[in-house]
């Protein structure tokens, strides 16, 4: 019997889960503290002694050991094999969990339960071989060759899982949101769908019945309400995420047309809030873009960062202004 039945069998279903997963890591890693698996589960130490008595008492082969090196450890057997699993498929789910977006809409505890509950429950060998290959693939580390920090935004505690749950259950929420540069104020919103580009969340909802877009990372609190969201039954994620971005887009931005090396592209595209068009370019090695900057001051903050590798076509008054500044440097350094 597996362990999933006996402890939803005797335990009952609302610790189940946790319960499940704390087994699954005993199996994995062969012995842990209870300040390890507390903090694998995300729950107290004194949670983590109620659990392994839970455990003891549903008849799970768990046990102590003292001493320096000790903790809790399972009873060597107590496993069961998963099939139709490839080694592919178990590698792919392996290098998700350790994928630093993971954590997709406030899910990062649960997919990495999922991994652990899957590949726990692979054949001796297959684990094996498995965990090797695991530590040769990274995905998305917290920086680039240039040291350059990723994008990944930080969301107050509780709130994407409120947004998240307001979603799938179409439910309304409260949010208080501060948007930039106002101050936070309280809004009631029907939630459509959830985004997720670039490392940075976004709430696609309606207030009033005009549409709206929010950045999760801006809400300082959310609040799922009982009323029922009023929404289409079907969301059809991928029109809709297209139709307010080419609003976004035509919004009061600054266009600017530009030639870019073709090595310093990416550079360029961090900083822009929107590309509206790229060509290549007459010259070898680079290209044509027409982007979006917020403003003058936040166009001349990101091109002069790129110094030669770039030549501003239009508009005119950011030529100006770039020459400015060139003018002014040169002054101020000269023999």
């Amino acid at each position: 019997m597996t362990p999933a039945v006996v402890i939803a069998g005797r335990i009952g279903a609302v610790r189940a889960d946790r319960l499940v997963s704390l087994v699954l890591l005993l199996r994995r890693r062969e012995r842990m503290t209870a300040g390890q698996l507390a903090a694998e589960l995300e729950v107290s130490v004194r949670t983590v002694l109620r659990d392994i008595d839970a455990l003891s008492t549903a008849g799970v082969p768990v046990y102590a050991e003292r001493g320096r090196h000790g903790g809790f450890a399972l009873l060597p057997g107590f496993r069961t094999e998963l099939t139709g699993l490839t080694a592919d498929e178990a590698l792919a789910l392996l290098t998700a969990v350790s994928h630093r977006s993971g954590p997709a809409f406030g899910l990062g505890t649960s997919l990495s339960s999922a991994a652990l509950k899957v590949v726990d429950a692979l054949p001796e060998g297959r684990r094996a071989d498995l965990d090797d290959a695991a530590q040769r693939l990274l995905l998305e580390p917290e920086s680039d060759l240039l040291s350059r920090p990723g994008s990944a935004e930080r969301t107050v505690p509780g709130v994407l899982e409120a947004v998240r749950h307001g979603v799938l259950a179409g439910r309304r929420l409260r949010i208080r949101y501060a948007a930039a540069g106002t101050e936070p104020d309280h809004r009631t919103i029907d939630p459509i769908g959830l985004v997720m580009v670039r490392g940075r969340t976004y709430l696609l909802a309606t207030r009033a019945g005009e549409d709206r877009t929010y950045r999760v990372s801006r809400m300082l609190a959310a609040e799922v309400l009982d009323e029922a969201a009023e929404r289409p039954d079907r969301v059809d994620l991928d029109r809709v995420w297209a139709e307010r971005s080419a609003a976004f887009l035509a919004e009061g931005r600054l266009p600017v047309r530009l030639r870019i090396e073709a090595g310093r592209r990416e550079e360029l595209l961090e900083t822009v809030r929107g590309v509206r068009a790229e060509d290549a370019d007459e010259a070898e090695g680079w290209v044509r873009l027409e982007v979006l900057f917020e403003d003058l001051r936040h166009a001349v903050w990101a091109i002069w960062q790129l110094g030669t590798a770039v030549d501003v076509q239009e508009p005119e008054a950011l030529r100006l202004a770039l020459r400015r500044r060139a003018e002014t440097i040169l002054e101020r350094y000269r023999p």
